[in-house]
């Protein structure tokens, strides 16, 4: 039997939509030996010279403008990518994205960007007969996801289906699956090993993350968590921020006992196994690998658009509280001192119930659609 073939796109606009791909990736193969995945970063596999040049101007805009960043998400929320503006984008970065479909031959295209999914969405108005699933990797449905030639969209929550319908979506191309993150994080390992890995010890333990760029920008935060080092395990994870890992390695002030400082590893899931108070930016990705381990959440700086939806979705269920003062964080050290475990496993029998969403939902719609809609004579004519 031929394997069925699914290719799946993002954009490096952040580290969760390309997490989100690979996690896809995982489950489909999990799910089917018939099924063989191939993930890019569209725009980096197309223009890999160009594409750096433009994340980074991104990042640093998040990081020194983040208002300017809220303007453009607000004032775009309602808008589709028009058709101007994706062949812009096709002209400029994409021309060869064609091709790619046509060698790839792929039965399903798959997006955790919007950028690729309005890219997509174009081919298919010219012509190009490939199914195409979007999966929306936040707490919330702005406008540039949406596109008429989407086939199928993937979402996190009913309230982003809600949203998608409110915008002229049809109800059955919406399913309601979660964030797709990696199946690891819904697996439960031994704590002691874990520990031994990463020679921690087995005591109350907070995990300060800041994403995939390791924005860990909140030195108010940082250094106010330094002062529980003596009863409270502290884990900083730095991402592929090396800047700012070495500059605290340096620092005299984590130069402590049970502060551990790390930089980019693909085991977060087994560091939050073994933490009892995630300290996070927003992202949609971290949020949902959180909420799968059953971890209370502190947000700080989230990014002004889709990570303050993030926020206000936690939030009002209860699954996390946004540091708007210090105090927030000094009443969450003193809960774990005081209340540890009780407190803690209560919460995360809680969030264990809140987190329904099966692993394998969001790859089990995409097989589902693979089986409705076969690899066709039409598609090698692309």
């Amino acid at each position: 039997m031929e394997k069925k073939r699914v290719l799946l796109l993002s954009e490096g606009f952040g580290a969760g939509h390309t997490q989100a791909a690979y996690a896809l990736s995982s489950s489909l193969r999990k799910l089917s030996p018939n099924v063989q995945t191939k993930v890019l970063e569209l725009g980096s596999f197309l223009n890999p010279r160009v594409a750096p040049l433009i994340i980074t101007a991104y990042k640093k805009t998040v990081i020194n403008q983040p208002k300017l960043i809220g303007y453009v998400y607000r004032h775009q929320y309602k808008k589709s990518l028009n058709r101007l503006t994706t062949l812009a984008l096709h002209k400029l970065f994409y021309t060869h994205t064609r091709s790619i479909v046509r060698q790839l031959r792929p039965n399903v295209i798959v997006c955790t960007h919007p950028i690729p999914s309005a890219v997509i969405s174009r081919l298919k108005r010219l012509g190009v007969q490939v199914p195409l699933c979007t999966v929306i990797t936040d707490y919330d449905a702005h406008g540039t996801w949406i596109s008429p030639e989407v086939d199928l969209y993937l979402v996190s929550t009913d309230e982003v289906k809600s949203k998608l319908m409110l915008r002229g979506v049809s109800l059955d191309k919406i399913r309601v699956t979660g964030i797709p993150i990696h199946p690891n994080f819904w697996e439960h390992p031994g704590r002691e090993e874990i520990r031994g890995k990463f020679n921690l010890k087995n005591m109350p333990t907070v995990l300060v993350m800041g994403g995939g760029w390791g924005m860990l920008s909140d030195e108010v935060v940082n250094q106010l968590l330094t002062r529980w080092h003596e009863d409270v395990q502290i884990i900083f994870c730095l991402g592929r921020n090396d800047k700012s890992r070495i500059s605290m390695e340096q620092n005299p002030l984590y130069q402590k006992d049970n502060i551990h400082i790390i930089g980019y590893t693909n085991e977060v899931d087994k560091l939050m196994e073994v933490s009892d108070l995630l300290i996070t930016k927003p992202g949609g990705m971290t949020c949902s690998e959180g909420l799968a381990k059953g971890i209370p959440m502190l947000f700080h700086n989230p990014i002004p658009g889709q990570e303050e939806e993030n926020v206000q979705y936690f939030t009002a269920r209860g699954l996390g509280e946004p540091i708007t003062s210090l105090d927030v964080v000094v009443k969450w050290m003193n809960k774990l001192l005081h209340n540890y475990p009780d407190i803690v496993r209560k919460r995360k029998r809680h969030m264990a119930q809140i987190a329904k969403y099966h692993p394998m939902q969001s790859a089990q719609s995409i097989i589902d659609l693979l089986d409705l809609r076969p690899y066709s004579a039409d598609q090698a004519r692309l």
